[in-house]
């Protein structure tokens, strides 16, 4: 396991039909998508999801969470953390929950000013989300403003 500081980490933003991934360096503070994982009512390819973890060797597992607006909790964030707990318990790596309110909203604005067409099934911003999901994490980590919170 790297220091902290060190860690290399892989972000998920959880979906029904597809998650969304993202590898992130937590000394540049940087993320980039990875391609998203295809998902049967929320279950992933586990096999898929060994090939991550093989093959980028994260030291940590972000996992966004799908709070209501006013911050309570939702049926999308109670299987959202059921997929963390299942990550933990498969790859025995750490995995922390962030708030992840507005990451899908802020992905799509991002996806159409970069030229996105507007058909999100096709073209999933999921990978984006995921992004911001780490990214928001890196700043909360740092103490930065617009960093979302840990739970």
């Amino acid at each position: 396991m790297a220091d902290i500081g060190q860690r290399l980490i892989l972000g998920f933003d959880f979906g029904t039909r597809r998650i969304g991934v993202a590898v992130g360096n937590e000394l540049l503070n940087s993320a980039r998508e990875l391609s998203p994982l295809a998902a049967r009512d929320g279950i992933p390819d586990w096999n898929l999801v060994s090939r991550l973890v093989e093959e980028w060797q994260p030291d940590l597992f972000v996992v966004g969470l799908p709070l209501n607006m006013d911050g309570s909790e939702s049926a999308m964030s109670t299987r959202a953390r059921k997929f963390g707990n299942r990550l933990h318990g498969r790859y025995g790596k750490p995995c922390e929950m962030v708030d992840e309110r507005g990451s899908t909203r802020e992905a799509k604005q991002i996806a159409l000013a970069a030229g996105h067409r507007g058909n999100y099934w096709e073209e999933s911003v999921d990978g984006i989300a995921a992004v911001l999901i780490l990214e928001g994490w890196f700043a909360h980590q740092e103490g930065l403003p617009g960093g979302r919170t840990a739970y």
